[in-house]
């Protein structure tokens, strides 16, 4: 796996380093124009739940979006290939960019100076270590800057400003709090009311028992996505459970395919209006959940292997939850209530962690990029 895993990277070089440059030099002789906003991303074939809000929020101001997202597991080589052309040419000739995650063709060119490119990074608060500083995020021999060309990258407080310039290698005063956009509908209660009644009728046998959402993240990378929390017992202690919680499992957009019997149509965000605890394990969606001022549980049976591996921005079990190693202690904490103890503390967590996700994010990233228009 090692072996294909760095013949990815050689390909995404050389993709990125000779071919995409020639073409958005070539489009580059057309002006740009004026309006021109893109959404683009790689691993979604429509805009996705980062992305959502901002894209609404354009739309709803009259601008003219286009929709650039596709899902390269899905493609050819071929079609990925053409893809990109023709993203290069619309890239040559647009005002605004906006991605939520890495996407190669962005960073590979000396980009003109009046495109503005707004990475809506998928993640809110500190957790895992990424980018230059993960080696299965940006590997050490990886030639050209997949960070490259960003002009705002929304981070939801302060305290993440310093990690994401660091982490991407980017100037500092490209990192702005303004909030992460897609927390905004968090606070639509007509939203939230709707997903309730939606969870009910989908899931009746909930009825009248807790509800918790068990939502990890992967190990690996994007390419060769798995979970060992799926392995280490946690569906023994769900099956002892039954009775009293109601689980749905909610594996993250990488690994769905790989695990089709976890099925869920709802997204993860959406269960969180009728979710009682979330139990993850180093992902950030902790964090969106904070909104709702919940309580969350962190279950992280290889916590000493993943700190070796990949390492922390944080104190992990500095965070305001139980931190559970096995399935045993992972079903008293359930059983016993033990992860109610941590509700007064929650304010707190997100006070500096999520500050800026204050349902105004989105207004304050087009103020930021000068998109004013009433």
């Amino acid at each position: 796996m090692k072996i294909l895993f760095l013949a990815k990277q050689c390909v995404k070089m050389l993709i990125q380093n000779c071919y995409l440059p020639l073409v958005y030099k070539k489009e580059c002789k057309a002006a740009v124009e004026k309006g021109k906003i893109i959404f683009a991303d790689a691993h979604s074939a429509y805009i996705n739940n980062s992305m959502q809000v901002m894209y609404d929020s354009l739309v709803e101001k009259s601008y003219h979006v286009h929709n650039m997202c596709v899902n390269f597991k899905d493609m050819s080589m071929r079609q990925q290939m053409k893809y990109m052309r023709d993203f290069m040419k619309e890239y040559a000739s647009a005002e605004y960019v906006f991605i939520s995650s890495y996407f190669l063709p962005v960073s590979s060119c000396k980009k003109r100076p009046e495109t503005t490119v707004v990475q809506l990074w998928h993640a809110g608060g500190l957790m895992k270590k990424m980018g230059y500083d993960a080696k299965d995020d940006i590997p050490k021999f990886y030639i050209g800057k997949p960070t490259a060309n960003y002009d705002l990258v929304t981070v939801s407080a302060p305290p993440c400003i310093p990690v994401w310039a660091q982490a991407w290698n980017i100037p500092i005063e490209t990192v702005k709090a303004t909030g992460i956009a897609r927390t905004d509908r968090y606070y639509d209660q007509a939203w939230n009311q709707e997903n309730i009644r939606k969870f009910r009728e989908i899931y009746p046998q909930a009825e009248g028992k807790k509800v918790c959402v068990y939502a990890p993240t992967f190990a690996g990378n994007a390419g060769n996505p798995y979970s060992k929390g799926l392995t280490s017992g946690i569906l023994d202690v769900i099956k002892k459970l039954e009775n009293e919680w109601f689980f749905i499992i909610k594996l993250h957009p990488h690994m769905e395919k790989e695990y089709p019997q976890y099925a869920c149509s709802m997204k993860t965000e959406e269960l969180f209006a009728s979710a009682d605890l979330l139990i993850s394990d180093y992902s950030t969606i902790i964090y969106d959940f904070l909104v709702y001022r919940k309580p969350f549980l962190l279950y992280a049976p290889d916590l000493d292997e993943y700190e070796a591996e990949r390492g922390f921005y944080i104190e992990y079990k500095s965070l305001p939850a139980c931190v559970d190693r096995t399935p045993d202690e992972l079903l008293r904490d359930l059983s016993d209530g033990s992860w109610e103890k941590y509700r007064d503390k929650l304010d707190e967590c997100f006070d500096y962690y999520m500050k800026n996700c204050d349902g105004q994010a989105a207004k304050r990233i087009m103020q930021e990029c000068g998109l004013t228009k009433e």
